[in-house]
């Protein structure tokens, strides 16, 4: 089983910038499209921004613009850029394949303060 350890999170103000990072454990991941989710309490998770194995990316429209997917295969690390954070990013964020079929991980809490 694939295990992900996601790194990078904190506390900012808004307007701040923060890097996501997502380790996996096996080099199967540079067969899979990867994706960054977040969730909030009382709320589902909810994907935000997903990465092809050839680099085509998508973000929710929450994010546009101000989130950017990044991956390093030979790494085994996929990369959440966040800038301009607005309070409402405020979340736990998890990394998965996408759509998800792996063991989720711990994630990393990102919390933005007004």
């Amino acid at each position: 089983q694939v295990q992900v350890v996601e790194s990078g999170g904190g506390l900012v103000q808004a307007g701040g910038s923060l890097r996501l990072s997502c380790a996996a454990s096996e080099n199967i991941f540079r067969l899979n499209a990867m994706g960054w989710y977040r969730r909030t309490p009382g709320k589902q998770r909810d994907l935000v921004a997903s990465i092809t194995r050839g680099g085509s990316t998508n973000y929710a429209d929450s994010v546009k613009g101000r989130f950017t997917i990044s991956r390093d295969n030979a790494k085994n690390t996929v990369y959440l850029q966040m800038n301009s954070l607005k309070p409402e990013d405020t979340a736990i964020y998890y990394c998965n394949t996408a759509p998800s079929t792996w063991r989720w991980g711990q994630g990393t809490q990102v919390t933005v303060s007004s």
